[in-house]
């Protein structure tokens, strides 16, 4: 039992937390904040490539990350260590992205606007819309991607010492 606890149970409960805290993070922002991201989100493509990028590149992190978890008869499988960190540290562009997006949104807004006098206030919201909800997709894709890196560093700990640690029978 206790194999199967170390080898492949708390693995694949480490590699499931950054998805569970995603789509925890997600849930807690205000409703009104949550409707406007998803309204939004339709209709922008960077929000989609930055999105699409994170998604896929957390769901090769979390294979990683579970393999890298993973138990062996003496120590982890190190295999997958070199390429799990460069993809950890890819993570870190996710926020550029962001502002990328949010640069983009108000160089949009202002080129829409040019030299009008008057202007609808819903005109400007939807200009400067993407300048927001890309802002948010890089900083949750970032999230979603930085987790897994430090899960396997604290659940290579933990694991090893349950691994060490003698079994107690009664």
């Amino acid at each position: 039992m206790r194999s199967l606890v170390i080898r492949w149970l708390l693995p694949t409960i480490l590699c499931l937390l950054p998805a569970v805290g995603g789509v925890a993070l997600a849930l807690a922002m205000p409703e009104a904040a949550l409707r406007f991201y998803l309204e939004r989100v339709r209709e922008s493509y960077l929000d989609w490539l930055i999105l699409g990028l994170g998604i896929s590149l957390a769901l090769i992190q979390l294979v990683l990350s579970w393999r890298a978890l993973r138990w062996q008869e003496v120590d982890f499988d190190h295999r997958p260590d070199e390429v799990w960190q460069q993809m950890a540290w890819a993570a870190e562009w996710f926020p550029l992205l962001g502002l990328f997006g949010t640069v983009a949104g108000i160089l949009q807004t202002f080129a829409a606007i040019g030299l009008r006098q008057v202007v609808p206030q819903q005109e400007i919201l939807r200009l400067y819309a993407p300048a927001l909800t890309t802002t948010a997709s890089g900083l949750l894709m970032a999230l979603v991607n930085v987790v897994p890196w430090w899960l396997v560093v604290v659940g290579r700990r933990l694991i090893l010492t349950l691994a060490l640690r003698p079994a107690r029978y009664s």
